[in-house]
């Protein structure tokens, strides 16, 4: 059960309180949620995409599907799912397919579907597929206040 560096010392500096849920190996984050018995509701699932000028993270709750042609409208630009080495690349100290929300910790912009933003709490993948990080829906906020937010995705 561990948590990746930079993410820990994000959110460490940030002064939030966090728990930890570990649950066995999982691929996708539906597979978390159920794994961990937590609500799929109430588990952040991060996309790494492209634009012509670099990377935003896209984040959703793990029951519900980007809608990528809303999201280009949002951003005003042409998006692309990022390929495995560039989230290798800008999630160094994570394991492929289990990257945080958290972009401030790694200097990538955040943007947050707004069925997120009022739960009461949130979950996430703490950068390896046996590690669930549970922080308060106030908390979680605070470590989102530079994400933009808006509505682009749907439940699956």
């Amino acid at each position: 059960m561990t948590i990746a560096k930079k993410l820990q010392a994000y959110i460490d500096g940030e002064g939030i309180a966090y728990d930890t849920v570990a649950h066995h190996r999982t691929a996708t984050s539906s597979q978390s949620a159920q794994a961990a018995h937590v609500p799929g509701s109430r588990l952040a699932k991060s996309v790494v995409v492209h634009h012509e000028t670099g990377y935003v993270l896209a984040v959703v709750p793990s029951t519900h599907r980007i809608e990528l042609s809303t999201l280009q409208d949002v951003i005003h630009q042409r998006l692309g799912l990022a390929s495995e080495d560039e989230v290798s690349s800008l999630f160094a100290d994570c394991d492929l397919g289990a990257v945080p929300p958290i972009g401030s910790a790694y200097d990538v912009p955040v943007i947050l579907d707004e069925s997120l933003h009022d739960a009461r709490d949130v979950y996430f993948e703490g950068g390896d597929h046996r590690t669930l990080v549970r922080v308060s829906g106030p908390d979680f906020r605070n470590l989102m206040k530079d994400a933009r937010v808006a509505r682009f995705s749907h439940p699956s």
